[in-house]
């Protein structure tokens, strides 16, 4: 964390080389000047946490006058700084002055060590309590712009669930995002972050089910040079990339009994080594998972440990489908139209009633992801100012699945990955060892037929 830096006005050299010495040994920057001139130039040049000013600069006036138009002149220029004013001619009438024009305390010389560094510290605990207020003001006042491009909503579920993640977000508890492929739980992350006060910081994204073993503690805990063959430099893992911002872990069901032992070590002593080192590492993360998996029947069935759960789900966010929540999808659809307009030059208006129909009708297996594709394909197909049902390339009914007789060798196997993705509800280490398949050799797969895992 930066230093604290305060700015000292005095125009006494042994009362500014006293104050620096005292305001040093406490760890705070110090920048001193010897006239109410050369404060204001000062301070229009760089930032200060704290400015303690004297009051009185003429030896032949004691009225305080010359600080008090001071302090006036830091007020204009920046009144979020606090002041702390100081002079060895104390009277009730002058601190009465001082405060009424927006000093927050004063001092009188000779000052007690005690009672300076007490000042200071207060002052400045208020002055950084006063800045994260404002960010979380700032920040959850960027989350309605947001959402005005991503998370809109008309439900009464997403408005609770709007505010939950408000509520949360400021916090470092760790997270479990939950719900079906397509929900937007990389979205609630973003904004879980956004919110956060480490939004200034990295948000490190890992796909869970992406890493196979032996990559697994390279990637996340980092490597030294030397430490396996390829390894030719030194590399900091995801939670080094991650440290005083987030982690997000996508896919978590995925994580084989290893890595899940692995990770929970972690979790539990927050410590870790690079591959091939033996020097102990920190990293202070916030940890946000998800996952479209029943964790609680993983754990049951032996695939997930219980204790990595309770480490994992401080707090749930469950987010509901979209069939559960049909107000959102002409909200939606119509916030997507925009978007997607500005995106590709068009001017589509909106859709016509028989198409909202048809919007309404469908049940949304890929949820709000699919529906941003079936918008963004029917603006670049619609011929008509509305967009017409056909347009959608959605069927409301499901259709009949061809046969085995009716597809070549590629078609087979990717409806055998789809099925057996579906079958085991996205989980893609069962479904990879359903089809003998590697989690390696499954994965190149899902990539050559284009098939975005659950």
């Amino acid at each position: 964390m930066a230093l604290q830096r305060v700015l000292i006005a005095d125009d006494q050299p042994e009362v500014l080389a006293a104050l620096s010495f005292i305001c040093r040994s406490e760890g705070y920057q110090v920048v001193t000047v010897t006239s109410p001139g050369a404060a204001i130039e000062t301070l229009k040049k760089e930032d200060f946490d704290l400015i303690l000013i004297d009051l009185n600069y003429d030896r032949d006036r004691q009225s305080g006058e010359e600080g008090l138009e001071l302090l006036k002149q830091i007020r204009e220029l920046d009144s979020s700084i606090p002041v702390v004013v100081m002079t060895a001619y104390a009277s009730i009438q002058l601190v009465v002055q001082a405060i009424n024009l927006g000093a927050k305390d004063f001092l009188q010389k000779p000052w007690e060590n005690e009672r300076l560094l007490s000042i200071l510290r207060n002052q400045l605990a208020l002055r950084n309590a006063l800045r994260r207020e404002e960010r979380l003001q700032a920040e959850n006042s960027s989350l309605q712009d947001f959402n005005g491009t991503a998370f809109v909503t008309a439900s009464k579920s997403m408005k609770e669930l709007k505010r939950l993640i408000e509520q949360v977000a400021p916090s470092d508890a760790n997270v479990l995002i939950t719900g079906e492929n397509g929900t937007g739980k990389g979205l609630v992350a973003q904004i879980l972050h956004k919110l956060s006060f480490r939004a200034s910081q990295q948000l490190v994204t890992v796909n869970m089910g992406g890493l196979p073993d032996g990559l697994f503690e390279s990637e996340m805990f980092g490597h030294i040079k030397g430490a396996f063959t390829d390894a030719r430099a030194d590399r900091a893992g995801r939670f080094e990339l991650a440290d005083g911002g987030t982690l997000f872990l996508d896919e978590i069901a995925n994580m084989t009994a290893v890595q899940q032992t692995k990770l929970l070590r972690v979790l539990e002593c927050g410590e870790f080594e690079r591959v091939g080192s033996s020097k102990t590492r920190r990293a202070d993360a916030r940890l946000l998972s998800a996952t479209n998996a029943d964790l609680q029947k993983e754990i049951s069935e032996g695939r997930f440990r219980e204790d990595l759960f309770f480490r994992l789900n401080t707090i749930e966010i469950h987010i509901p489908p979209l069939r559960e929540r049909q107000e959102d999808i002409p909200v939606l659809a119509m916030q997507y139209l925009g978007e997607i307009n500005r995106r590709y030059r068009k001017s589509i208006q909106g859709f016509q009633p028989a198409t909202l129909d048809a919007l309404n009708a469908y049940t949304w297996p890929g949820n709000v992801r699919e529906l941003r594709h079936v918008v963004e394909r029917a603006v670049l197909l619609s011929r008509t100012p509305l967009i017409q049902p056909a347009d959608l390339g959605i069927q409301t009914a499901p259709a009949q699945s061809p046969g085995i007789e009716d597809m070549n060798l590629d078609a087979m196997e990717g409806s055998l990955i789809r099925r057996a993705l579906a079958r085991h509800k996205g989980n893609a280490v069962l479904a990879a060892k359903d089809l003998g398949l590697s989690r390696s050799a499954f994965y190149r797969r899902l990539q050559k037929h284009g098939i975005e895992q659950p």
